[in-house]
């Protein structure tokens, strides 16, 4: 009995020093130290797999944080792996509609969808939907961030009726329920203005993105991901509708900061360096577009 209460002691010590490394895990990628945060990601799993069982809770944690930051820097292939790992095992141990699975649903699914996996993603999304709202509730953000990624598979595959009341949808509970500037609602104020910059309301798109790009600068700081996001997505509008001179330093701000934070060959460097490339190619200044197509490519 006192080597089991022992073994148990340490047991909780081993997940509790693995719980705070996770945690540090994923204050450092908000503090935008990317790869900083993966090394101390692949440190804090192999600790996790070392002291404690394959399908603790804060192994899996590990894996889910190890796989977004693969994810983020555009290692798809390492981190599908790791995604069904930590779903098929949060299925086992916690049950398929723990909100901790629905997470895992969510995350395999938005990783299809990024690798343009629609038919794969979209029973995912539904199942996360569903579920959510059974065990969560309409308008806890697990359930909204549901709403939103359902909505954006939608438009994604040109399915912008279906898409805009989800939209709207996440956008008037998240401000209820999160408040205006936090980003969860600035991911939906972005979302509806991407819809309605897709379907030619540029109008209706312009006061959201400024809004989304001002609040983001406030909130995650001017060179987060979701910040560069928000810049490319006004400077898009803007090209949209011939105002070149505007879009420009937009697009060269976006590329700049990606480069430095996110890398040269990051997927969101490289979408990047193609609209600044199309905006000199609209422009007629094709010398300036070619190498960095050709760079892209």
């Amino acid at each position: 009995m006192i080597v089991t209460l022992a073994t148990s002691a340490v047991a909780q010590d081993d997940a509790a020093a693995i719980d705070a490394a996770n945690r540090d895990v994923v204050a450092t990628f908000n503090a935008g130290r990317y790869e900083e945060a993966l090394a101390l990601a692949q440190t804090t799993l192999a600790r996790a797999e070392a002291a404690l069982s394959p399908e603790h809770p804060s192994t899996l944690i590990s894996v889910n944080n190890l796989a977004f930051l693969y994810e983020s820097a555009g290692r798809y292939s390492e981190a599908e792996p790791l995604y069904q790992r930590a779903l098929e095992a949060r299925e086992r141990v916690l049950g398929p509609e723990h909100p901790d699975t629905l997470s895992s649903v969510n995350n395999l699914a938005g990783l299809y969808e990024s690798t343009g996996r629609y038919g794969e993603a979209e029973p995912l999304y539904q199942r996360a939907l569903e579920a959510g709202e059974r065990v969560l509730g309409p308008e806890h953000p697990e359930t909204l961030t549901s709403v939103n990624n359902l909505a954006f598979l939608y438009q994604s595959t040109g399915r912008y009726g279906e898409a805009e009341p989800l939209y709207q949808r996440a956008l008037e509970a998240s401000e209820r329920v999160l408040g205006p500037e936090h980003p969860n609602t600035l991911s939906s104020v972005n979302n509806l203005a991407f819809l309605y910059q897709s379907t030619g309301r540029y109008g209706e798109a312009e006061p959201l993105y400024l809004r989304a790009l001002e609040a983001s600068e406030r909130v995650l700081g001017p060179e987060h991901p979701d910040t560069l996001s928000s810049v490319n997505n006004l400077a898009g509008l803007y090209e949209n509708t011939g105002r070149y001179g505007e879009a420009e330093p937009l697009y060269q701000r976006a590329l700049e900061a990606s480069e430095r934070v996110l890398g040269r060959e990051h997927p969101s460097t490289l979408i990047s360096v193609n609209n600044l490339a199309g905006l000199y190619e609209s422009t007629g200044r094709y010398g300036e577009a070619e190498p960095l197509y050709q760079r892209v490519l």
